[in-house]
């Protein structure tokens, strides 16, 4: 996909935020995300056979956006994708176009955020969970880590898993059975199994899951409690997380509203220990 076509593809994308969709519905999502440019064009028996689903998955899929069908759905499709960028990627070169793009994902995700039930609803379940487990492997693994490490000042037991392997489903095991039932996966692309397979086999256990990943289509969304989605940077050789990062910290905060006085007890405590230990820099 040219860069004309990963800029529809992002303005289409964002008709998917924060929608619950089954399985062959994210099918139909990540067709008309992958085939911006041409789908808006497209009867809703082409889109089908395109996404290899039936023509009435297509219609209902529309439905479930709030169109009256997809005719209505593809006159969208139509303003998203008609749009010239022309002009702007000849005010950038190649590295200022990516930074720019990142830029208007934090905005998206800034629009998001009007809405705050999820990230609440979301919240909620991770703060009260002993232990909190974080899950986040291969390229999330250091968005794991910086969670955890904020996350651990204001909650009592927080359990990163950032690496997989065989012991990965025993950790899960371990913190199950120490009582937690709520965890963060943080699954951004490319969508590792070892993720996935994770995360399914957290739900059997009992866990609540809160997925932050880049899409409300992503792979993960099927498995989880609550999706928050945050785009990713892909203009580069190797993906940008500026949106998930501030996702997660998005998520920590609310955990912090959501438990305030615990928080700031040990908020306080944490201060006076670094004082006394002289950790930081005077």
């Amino acid at each position: 996909m040219n860069d004309g076509g990963v800029r529809a593809g992002e303005r289409v994308l964002d008709l998917f935020a924060g929608a619950r969709l089954t399985p062959t519905q994210r099918r139909i999502a990540h067709c008309l995300v992958e085939h911006a440019g041409k789908v808006a064009y497209l009867s809703a028996a082409e889109v089908a056979d395109l996404a290899g689903v039936s023509q009435p998955s297509v219609t209902r899929f529309a439905i479930a956006l709030g169109y009256e069908g997809y005719p209505a759905l593809r006159r969208v499709l139509r303003e998203l994708t008609d749009g010239s960028d022309g002009e702007r990627g000849r005010e950038h070169n190649a590295m200022q176009g990516a930074i720019a793009a990142e830029a208007d994902n934090l905005g998206r995700l800034c629009q998001q955020l009007e809405r705050l039930e999820d990230v609440r609803r979301g919240a909620g379940l991770l703060v009260a969970s002993r232990p909190l487990t974080v899950l986040g492997l291969r390229s999330a693994a250091p968005l794991a880590g910086y969670f955890g490490y904020f996350a651990s000042k204001v909650h009592p037991d927080v359990r990163v898993l950032d690496t997989g392997g065989t012991s990965l489903l025993d950790r899960l095991d371990q913190a199950r059975a120490a009582g937690a039932d709520a965890m963060l996966a943080l699954v951004l692309p490319r969508y590792p199994r070892e993720s996935l397979e994770a995360v399914r086999e957290a739900r059997s256990m009992g866990y609540a899951v809160v997925a932050i990943t880049d899409s409300a289509v992503s792979p993960v969304a099927e498995h989880a409690d609550v999706v928050l989605p945050a785009a990713v940077g892909t203009r580069l050789v190797f993906d940008l997380h500026t949106g998930p990062m501030a996702m997660a910290m998005v998520v920590l905060q609310a955990m912090c509203d959501a438990d305030p006085e615990p928080v700031q007890r040990r908020l306080e405590r944490f201060e006076a220990t670094a004082t006394r230990r002289q950790i930081f820099q005077a």
